[in-house]
C-alpha cells in the first residue's frame, strides 16, 4: 500500500505552485501581446487609409483578416507552450491519438477549405467589408471576413456567420453605379400621354436636386396592365447605396405632380349589393 505518511507532499505542492505560476505567466503574456499586436495592427491600417493606398472598405477587410490570423497563431503559440509545461508533446500527441486524431483529420478537411475559400474571396476582392451582397438566400452588409466565416449583417440586425465554403455565388450590390426603379399605376380612365408629361416634369425636377442620381429619372413608357390600373415605369442611375432613398423621394415627388392635375393613382374598391327579400305573407 502506498503510505501516504511519507508521501513528500511538500515537493508536490512546489511543482504544482511553479506549474500554476508558469501558466498564469503564460496566459497574462499571451494577452499582452494580444493586445499590443492589434494596436500595431490598427495603427498600420490607420495609415494606409491616410496614405489612400487602399479603400476603406479594403482595409477594414484586411485588418479584420489580418487580426484573425494573428489570433489563430497566438492560440497555437499558447496551447503548445502549455502542452510543454506538462511535458506533452503536440505532434506526438495527436499522431498518438488514433481516433481522435482520424476525427481531428476530417474536421481539417472543412477548415482547409475554409481557408482555401476564403482565400479566393480576398484574392479576387469579391467582397470586402461595408459592401452590400446577397450570398444564398442571405442579403446584408459584410462586417468581417475571417479565414473561416464571413459575417455578414441582415437589414434586420441579424448577424449571420457564414463558413466560407458554403459561399457558392456572391451578388455584390457595391460594385458601381445602381438603378432606382419605380412603378406607378394610373387609372384606366386617364390619358396616359398626359399623365407620362406630368411624371417626366417630376423627375426632371428631382435631378436637379443633389440626391445622388447620375442619370435620369425617365419615364420608359407602359410597363403592365393591373386589374385597375395602368402601369407606368421610372428609371434612374443613382450612385451606389443612394437607390433606396431616390426611390423614395421619387415615390413622393410623382404623387404629389399627379394630385396637383388631379390624375388619379387608383386603389381597391369595394362594392356591397344588397338585395331585398321579400317575405311571403298569408
Amino acid at each position: 500500500m502506498l503510505d501516504l505518511g511519507n508521501f513528500e507532499w511538500g515537493v508536490l505542492l512546489i511543482g504544482a505552485g511553479v506549474i500554476a505560476a508558469q501558466i498564469i505567466g503564460i496566459l497574462i503574456a499571451f494577452l499582452l501581446v494580444r493586445a499590443i499586436g492589434k494596436r500595431l495592427i490598427n495603427r498600420f491600417f490607420e495609415k494606409l487609409l491616410i496614405k489612400e493606398d487602399v479603400t476603406k472598405g479594403r482595409a477594414l477587410t484586411l485588418q479584420s483578416l489580418s487580426e484573425n490570423i494573428f489570433s489563430y497563431i497566438l492560440i497555437f503559440i499558447l496551447v503548445t507552450t502549455i502542452f510543454n509545461i506538462f511535458g506533452l508533446s503536440v505532434a506526438s500527441l495527436i499522431a498518438g491519438a488514433g481516433i481522435i486524431g482520424l476525427a481531428i483529420g476530417f474536421g481539417a478537411q472543412g477548415l482547409v477549405s475554409d481557408v482555401v475559400t476564403g482565400f479566393f474571396l480576398l484574392l479576387e476582392k469579391q467582397l470586402d467589408v461595408n459592401d452590400y451582397v446577397t450570398v444564398g438566400s442571405i442579403d446584408g452588409i459584410v462586417e468581417a471576413v475571417g479565414l473561416r466565416t464571413t459575417k455578414i449583417r441582415s437589414f434586420d440586425g441579424t448577424l449571420n456567420y457564414i463558413p466560407n465554403r458554403d459561399i457558392l455565388t456572391v451578388s455584390n450590390h457595391s460594385r458601381g453605379n445602381m438603378r432606382a426603379l419605380v412603378d406607378i399605376g394610373i387609372s384606366y380612365d386617364e390619358n396616359i400621354d398626359e399623365a407620362m408629361v406630368v411624371i417626366q416634369e417630376a423627375c426632371t425636377q428631382m435631378a436637379s436636386k443633389d440626391i445622388g442620381i447620375v442619370e435620369g429619372p425617365d419615364v420608359i413608357g407602359v410597363q403592365a396592365f393591373g386589374a385597375s390600373d395602368v402601369t407606368l415605369r421610372v428609371i434612374a442611375r443613382v450612385e451606389n447605396g443612394e437607390q433606396w432613398a431616390v426611390e423614395r423621394q421619387l415615390r413622393k415627388a410623382i404623387k404629389e405632380a399627379l394630385d396637383a392635375k388631379g390624375i388619379e393613382i387608383p386603389f381597391p374598391h369595394q362594392v356591397n349589393i344588397h338585395k331585398n327579400v321579400g317575405v311571403l305573407e298569408n
